[in-house]
């Protein structure tokens, strides 16, 4: 189908402003640029606070009292760009509709910090909250892991790693397989939003290797960055999954393989592409009626994933 008539509008709006292609600028400017556009959410919720998960600036989102589930979030930003606020009000809605605690993590940055360090701190954070449960308020046998994009990503792999033990992963078109050579890859290497180009701009700094094409020092057959590399015995010792794809989106194909390759290996996996919209889409609540209606359906997996452990 073509893209959604909301999307287009909004693409049009961000044509308009002229900014250079991510691969042709720095990553300093970037985040600049991305940061003097944030809109504030104006979402409230029971509780908000900063804390710090053994060195890393984190922040919990409490929807309200008791002793609730976790996610522990990975924000997106291609390992280059995104922190706190950048996914603040991705964070309110998914505390609030799903009824758990989300705890966020902000984990050090490329190219200033190379793979794995960013990988590293979200292990950090996670070993943190499982610690720390009875103190958070957390129940520690329904601790699940999610992120979006370079974020989902990182959460995949902490899903098969599970320095903890985790219940569940939430995925939102998450970057699975490094090599970039899946057939959407092609067929979306112009965008919208994320093109192909940029893509391997994110990866080059992540790998330390900005030149496209060239070898860096980092496999991209390591599962660590590739995590649909993994093998089928790690695959199925994963938690349940929820993988959520967008049709116009280089990154489709490797997140439904992912989903594919989770199913064949026993994990129960449910895998929700939604047409007509474009990577990054999902942080564009209150803009986009199906941001919206995607935060309900990936809270409402979460939430039910919680619920059978309760239940």
């Amino acid at each position: 189908m073509p893209l959604h008539p909301q999307a287009v509008a909004f693409l049009n709006l961000l044509a308009g402003l002229g900014d250079l292609p991510m691969e042709q600028d720095t990553p300093e400017n970037v985040r600049a640029v991305r940061r003097a556009r944030r809109r504030p959410s104006t979402e409230a919720i029971h509780e908000i606070r900063d804390v710090d998960a053994a060195g890393v600036p984190c922040r919990l989102y409490r929807p309200g009292d008791g002793v609730l589930g976790l996610l522990v979030f990975i924000h997106g930003g291609g390992w280059v760009t995104g922190d706190l606020e950048s996914h603040d009000a991705v964070c309110r809605s998914l505390a609030n509709h799903s009824g758990h605690v989300v705890l966020a993590v902000e984990y050090r940055l490329s190219p200033e910090a190379r793979f794995p360090a960013a990988l590293d701190d979200c292990e950090t954070a996670l070993r943190w909250a499982s610690a720390n449960a009875a103190t958070l308020g957390i129940d520690p046998a329904r601790i699940a892991i999610g992120g979006d994009s370079a974020g989902g990503n990182m959460a995949a792999v902490l899903a098969q790693e599970q320095p903890v033990p985790l219940c569940f992963q939430m995925l939102i078109y998450p970057a699975t397989d490094a090599r970039c050579s899946t057939p959407s890859w092609t067929e979306n290497s112009a965008g919208p939003f994320l093109t192909a180009a940029g893509m391997r701009w994110f990866y080059g700094h992540y790998l330390g290797d900005e030149a496209d094409g060239g070898s860096g020092a980092v496999d991209r057959h390591d599962p660590r960055l590739s995590p649909l590399l993994a093998g089928a015995a790690v695959l199925a010792s994963a938690p349940p999954a929820f993988v959520l794809t967008a049709e116009f989106d280089p990154l489709r194909d490797e997140g439904e393989q992912y989903a594919a390759a989770l199913a064949a290996a026993g994990v129960p996996v449910v895998l929700h592409r939604v047409y007509g919209q474009f990577h990054a889409f999902f942080s564009q609540k209150g803009v986009l009626d199906d941001a919206d209606a995607a935060h309900r359906v990936a809270a409402s997996a979460v939430r039910s994933a919680f619920d059978r452990i309760t239940g």
